[in-house]
């Protein structure tokens, strides 16, 4: 393939005939990105969607373990103890390429193979052409290290079927292509060994005909729909702990796994994430789901349940983190509303800069 646009360690920009390919290029940390790989992704796709010669946009991750495993958690560790700035520009300019992949006019292609976690999430399932294969693994973790699912996930989850997309925010747990097709953050099932080819096709040929010639007429069902019963039933509740007491309930086993995961998450994040997932249901735009997801993770960084959750997975790796307040019952009602209001001073301050900053 062909490179004729600028590339550099973290990501590469190449163009073969009409296609516009973006590889994400961190495969020793399964893509995770940077705030440079945000940047560059965003210049493309401004540059190209403007330029004639270029009609289709496919998105890949470099290496065999997948798309993208989220953002880069360490540097975002590091920099909440150093007051977060650098984090809430990554997340200002984060969040806007996640408005732009979902608004882009011309057909963007996704092709979530392997790991795709978090931010993966937020620059694959916000296009308008979504491919995932029998590797396919995704989720949106946050809640395991004291966060709260953001990229636009609240908004895609509290719109898919039922109570599935609360089930998936909740444990944390990842889901199979065809479970993603059926929640709604998919759309073709291809398998990987036709990716290859499928990259060459879209070079010269117009963009729905050619994947859907890829995709799959038959794929494996999706095993979470068939849990929807009590998913549904379970999940209905507007309170964490109703929802647990209905899964510990449950004479299903399946209900009872789900119960244990969602109480070993820190007890702040979960409220605050049901409580996101309810709001962005009743929002019709992204964008409005973004603004939330912004004060709601800036409030987050601020926080200790968030830089000790991933102290605990990702740094020292004890898996024991002390979350604080320890206990759903000690999370008053009133602490989590503040994660949804208007920015105080300080924080429109920081949030300024960080627009500021994204601006340049």
């Amino acid at each position: 393939m062909k490179s004729d646009a600028t590339q550099n360690e973290e990501i590469l920009l190449r163009r073969d005939g009409r296609l516009g390919h973006i590889i994400l290029n961190r495969p020793q940390a399964m893509n995770a990105l940077t705030h440079g790989m945000v940047t560059a992704m965003t210049a493309a796709l401004t540059e190209w969607e403007y330029d004639d010669s270029v009609s289709t946009i496919l998105l890949t991750g470099a290496g065999e373990r997948g798309l993208c495993a989220g953002g880069d958690i360490v540097a975002i560790y590091r920099d909440a103890l150093d007051g977060g700035h650098e984090t809430a520009r990554f997340w200002a300019d984060e969040y806007k390429l996640n408005a732009l992949i979902a608004r882009y006019p011309k057909p963007y292609v996704a092709v979530m193979d392997g790991v795709v976690l978090g931010g993966g999430v937020g620059v694959s399932a916000h296009a308008s052409v979504r491919i995932v294969t029998e590797r396919t693994k995704l989720g949106m973790p946050e809640t395991g290290i004291g966060f709260v699912p953001d990229v636009g996930g609240t908004f895609l989850l509290s719109h898919a079927p039922g109570e599935l997309g609360t089930h998936v925010a909740l444990t944390a747990g990842t889901i199979t292509g065809p479970d993603a097709i059926a929640l709604g953050l998919a759309d073709y099932y291809v398998t990987s060994d036709k990716l290859p080819a499928l990259a060459q096709a879209l070079a010269h040929g117009e963009t729905y005909p050619t994947v859907q010639a890829f995709a799959a007429n038959y794929y494996p069902p999706s095993t979470l729909v068939k849990e929807r019963g009590w998913i549904d039933e379970c999940y209905a509740h507007d309170d964490v702990q109703a929802i647990l007491d209905a899964l510990q309930s449950a004479s299903v086993p399946a209900a009872q796994v789900a119960s244990e995961r969602i109480r070993a998450k820190s007890p702040t994040a979960l409220q605050v994430t049901l409580e996101s997932l309810r709001r962005a249901r009743r929002l019709s735009l992204l964008e409005e789901a973004l603004d939330q997801e912004y004060r709601v993770s800036l409030r987050c960084l601020a926080g200790r349940d968030f830089p000790e959750g991933i102290r605990a997975q990702v740094i020292d790796k004890d898996r024991s983190p002390r979350w604080s307040p320890p206990s759903l019952t000690e999370a008053s009602t009133e602490a989590i509303e503040t994660y949804f209001a208007d920015l105080g001073p300080a924080e429109l301050g920081l949030a300024a800069a960080a627009v500021q900053q994204s601006n340049k």
